[in-house]
C-alpha cells in the first residue's frame, strides 16, 4: 500500500523532472528519496518514471498513477482542512499567486488587514505571469490566483472590481493639452510596452491596436520591460507614453497625476480583476475571506466603477 509520503515524492519528481530538486522539496536525501520511488515502483508493479530521459519523464502507465496520486493527496488534504476548520475556524496554509501588474498596487491594501484578522491561516504569495499561475493552479500547486480576466479555462471565476485605464505621458507632450484623450488621438510608435507574457500587455495591444511586436519609442532602442513602475520612469525622463492601472495612478501624488496622467473619453478601457480557483477546490473558506477582505479595501476609484461604463479588454 502506497503511504502518503511516497505519494507526495513522486509528485514532487513529476513537478522537477529531477530526483535532487525534488529532495530538496520534501526534505529529504535524494537516495532516500530513490531508494522510496523504487520501494512504491515495487508495490504497484509499475515503473513510474522513466529514468533514461533527460529530464526525467513519466512513462505512460506512470502519467495515469500520478493523477490518481494527486487525487488521493488532495482528498487527504481536504479532510485535513475540513477538521482543523471545525475547531479552529478559518486556518491552514494557503498559496496565493498573483499577477505583476496588479500585485504591487494591491497587496499593501489588504494584507495587513487579512493577517491581523485571520491570524490562523498562512498565506504564501507569489508573484507570477498569468500562464505560469494558470499552470500551478491546474497542478494544484496553487489554491487560487488573484488575476485579469476573462479567461476560457474551466475554473471558476469570481470578479473583485473592475479597473480602468489611463495614459502616463511625457511631460510637455500634446495630448496633455486634453482633459480627456481619444483613442484616435494616439501614435502606436510612441507606447512603452510591457514584455510578452504579461497580459496587460495583451489588454493594451487589443485597445490600442498595436503589434506585440513593437518594441521600440526611440529609434534604435529596443527594450520590454516586466514592470511598470520602469516604464513609468522612462516616460518621465524620455518621451512618449504608456498605460497604467488604476490602482498604481491612486498612488500618485494629486501633482504627478497632474502633470502626466490622462483618462480616455467615451467608454473607459477596463479590466476585469477576479479571483480565480479550482472547481474541485475545498479551501472554500478561506477563499471567501480573501476576496471579502480585498473588496473591502478597495479604495474608490475601483470599487465604484460601473459595469455600464467600460470597455472590458480581452486576453489572447
Amino acid at each position: 500500500m502506497p503511504t502518503l509520503s511516497q505519494l507526495e515524492y513522486v509528485l514532487a519528481v513529476e513537478k522537477h523532472r529531477h530526483f535532487g530538486k525534488a529532495a530538496d522539496e520534501c526534505n529529504i536525501s535524494q537516495p532516500t528519496l530513490s531508494q522510496q520511488i523504487q520501494k512504491l515502483e515495487d508495490e504497484v508493479g509499475m515503473i513510474i518514471f522513466d529514468r533514461l530521459q533527460k529530464p526525467i519523464l513519466p512513462t505512460t502507465e506512470g502519467e495515469k498513477f500520478l493523477e490518481q496520486a494527486a487525487i488521493v493527496l488532495r482528498e487527504h488534504r481536504k479532510l485535513l482542512h475540513v477538521a482543523n476548520s471545525q475547531s479552529k475556524g478559518v486556518s491552514g496554509e494557503f498559496h496565493l499567486g498573483v499577477i505583476p501588474t496588479i500585485s504591487s498596487y494591491l497587496l499593501p491594501l489588504f494584507v495587513e488587514t487579512f493577517s491581523k484578522k485571520y491570524p490562523d491561516v498562512e498565506l504564501y504569495i507569489e508573484e507570477l505571469k498569468t500562464e505560469t499561475l494558470l499552470q500551478e493552479l491546474k497542478n494544484d500547486r496553487l489554491d487560487g490566483v488573484i488575476m485579469a480576466t476573462p479567461i476560457q479555462q474551466g475554473l471558476k471565476v469570481h470578479p473583485l472590481f473592475y479597473e480602468h485605464f489611463y495614459l502616463y505621458l511625457s511631460q510637455g507632450h500634446p495630448l496633455l493639452a486634453k482633459d480627456l484623450v481619444r483613442k484616435q488621438d494616439m501614435n502606436a510608435s510612441e507606447m512603452w510596452m510591457l514584455k510578452d507574457g504579461n497580459c496587460f500587455k495583451d489588454q493594451i495591444a487589443n485597445f490600442c491596436s498595436i503589434s506585440k511586436d513593437h518594441d521600440t519609442v526611440i529609434r534604435n532602442v529596443h527594450f520590454q520591460s516586466g514592470s511598470l513602475d520602469t516604464l513609468r520612469n522612462l516616460v518621465q525622463q524620455s518621451r512618449g507614453y504608456t498605460m497604467i492601472p488604476a490602482l498604481m495612478a491612486e498612488l500618485m501624488s494629486t501633482s504627478e497625476r497632474s502633470k502626466h496622467v490622462r483618462g480616455f473619453e467615451g467608454a473607459k478601457p477596463t479590466r476585469e480583476v477576479s479571483f480565480v480557483y479550482r472547481r474541485d477546490h475545498w479551501k472554500l473558506d478561506v477563499i471567501d475571506a480573501i476576496k471579502n477582505c480585498v473588496m473591502d479595501c478597495l479604495p474608490e476609484c475601483v470599487s465604484r466603477v460601473k459595469t455600464n461604463t467600460h470597455e472590458v479588454l480581452e486576453i489572447c
